[in-house]
């Protein structure tokens, strides 16, 4: 009986967890018009002796297992409301990954750390913040969209850009809650406002400074580069 028990208790987990990022992916492709994909996601679990999960991706060195497209690949990236249905459909536990640039959000990421002193001195500003993505490792903020141009002149007059500072712009992605990486769980820092039309994001000349500042004093130079 608590074997029977247990196993309800598994598969009601599963499906809670499923539901909830095929919901992510919908809200985000339907109502806020952010194009979407899977992500390659994790291999299965082994069995005894099992020393951890790898990125499910042919490459026995990925560097950010997990967190990154793979097939289909980061143009495939849509708001069609069946192909997200049928995506994770057949691939339910599929991490979501969101394109960024374009008409879609862009987003600054940069190590926990520094990401957790950055939003501190962007409160005490009283700056106004959109979402923000946490994994165990990484804090993203979601801002408004930018192009390279405008992004190099914002860069030019910094003394130096640490290299942990990561720019998701036109071309690159952010995975979004509820995906599991190498990494661990990706969740909401700060979420976005429940019954939103659509996510308000600030611009990013407004959390540039804060953000660059934070990664240059982390320890070490806030070198750390995994996802």
């Amino acid at each position: 009986m608590r074997e029977i028990l247990g196993m309800r208790r598994r598969l009601r987990f599963r499906r809670t967890g499923r539901t909830e990022q095929l919901r992510t992916a919908l809200t985000c492709a339907v109502d806020w018009q952010w194009p979407v994909l899977p992500g390659v996601g994790l291999k299965a679990a082994g069995g005894r002796g099992d020393r951890g999960r790898g990125c499910a991706c042919p490459d026995p060195e990925c560097v950010v297992p997990g967190a990154h497209p793979f097939d289909p690949g980061l143009l495939a990236a849509t708001t069609d409301e069946r192909m997200v249905r049928w995506w994770w459909t057949n691939r339910p536990d599929a991490p979501v990954v969101l394109a960024t640039g374009g008409r879609a959000p862009c987003a600054v990421s940069l190590p926990a750390v520094a990401g957790a002193r950055a939003l501190s001195v962007l409160d005490d500003w009283g700056m106004r913040l959109g979402p923000v993505v946490a994994t165990p490792t990484r804090l993203a903020l979601l801002v408004a969209p930018y192009g390279l141009e405008q992004l190099g002149e914002l860069l030019y007059t910094k003394d130096s850009v640490p290299s942990s500072l990561r720019f998701h712009g036109e071309g690159g992605y952010l995975m979004l809650p509820p995906s599991v990486v190498g990494t661990g769980q990706v969740r909401w820092e700060r979420p976005p406002l429940p019954g939103s039309a659509k996510p308000w994001l600030p611009d990013v000349e407004a959390v540039v400074d804060a953000l660059v500042d934070a990664s240059a004093s982390a320890p070490g130079g806030g070198s750390r580069l995994a996802y």
